[in-house]
């Protein structure tokens, strides 16, 4: 991987995902209950795509971010049919960690927030590593 400077990840990126419920996402469909509202797995899955989206155009070459921390409050339902906004600010870098407070609303309603953390990687010296240890 061609050396890049990690400064071009500062703290303040911010980025937002938007996803309307439907029958796919539900509780009763990701296998996390059993009513038919978002399930907590895709708030999660949106809430970390908005941390990916915010580091996206800033990705030093060769390079991605995993997943390592995460603490997530899911505090109210949403039916299929509404649209949730997942937000991510990028709130400190140590080193190659990064740090994101997000949120999830429904409206004015917040569906979860939280905090996740992901590791700044070489994407193909991970891969290998991966495919290695299975």
């Amino acid at each position: 991987m061609q050396e890049q400077p990690e400064s071009a990840l500062t703290p303040g990126l911010t980025a937002r995902v938007e996803l309307t419920v439907t029958d796919t996402d539900t509780a009763q469909a990701v296998g996390s209950g059993d009513v038919p509202v978002l399930g907590t797995p895709r708030v999660l899955a949106l809430a970390e795509a908005a941390t990916v989206a915010a580091t996206a155009a800033r990705m030093p070459g060769g390079s991605t971010t995993v997943g390592t921390r995460v603490e997530l409050d899911h505090l109210a339902a949403t039916p299929v049919g509404r649209t949730v906004v997942a937000q991510a600010r990028l709130t400190a870098v140590d080193g190659r960690r990064l740090h994101f407070e997000v949120s999830v609303s429904d409206g004015d309603a917040t569906v979860a927030e939280g905090r996740v953390e992901r590791v700044l990687v070489d994407r193909q010296r991970f891969v290998e590593r991966a495919a290695r240890s299975s």
